[in-house]
């Protein structure tokens, strides 16, 4: 399996043969809205009430999930932003600050809610 370093050295690898390079940060962050209404455009075909149309490409859920991951990548990559440590960093503020908002499972299921 892959870690998220091996995935931003893979992207990093991958935009690093071209000259262009990794875009500008506002031109990255065009792509992710573009990507993420794509996302949302196939959420809404399968999940919502918006069939496709018989003319539209067959895109799926993953492929464009795939996609805003590889935008994200590269627009961390290009900010010399390591996503591990974000991860790290937004994980431990959810589970200080946020550590009493939601209701356990096992609250649930032992019938205590506070």
């Amino acid at each position: 399996m892959k870690t998220m370093e091996d995935l931003q050295r893979e992207v990093d690898e991958y935009i690093s043969q071209f000259k262009e390079g990794y875009f500008s940060p506002l031109a990255m962050l065009a792509r992710l809205s573009e990507e993420l209404g794509e996302l949302a455009r196939e959420v809404n075909h399968y999940y919502g009430e918006k069939p496709k149309k018989s003319t539209e490409k067959e895109n799926t859920v993953e492929e464009e999930l795939g996609d805003l991951l590889f935008v994200l990548i590269c627009f961390a990559n290009s900010l010399n932003i390591n996503l591990e440590e974000a991860h790290d960093r937004v994980m431990e503020k959810f589970r200080t600050r946020d550590a009493n908002r939601w209701t356990r499972i096992e609250e649930e299921e032992n019938g205590n809610t506070n």
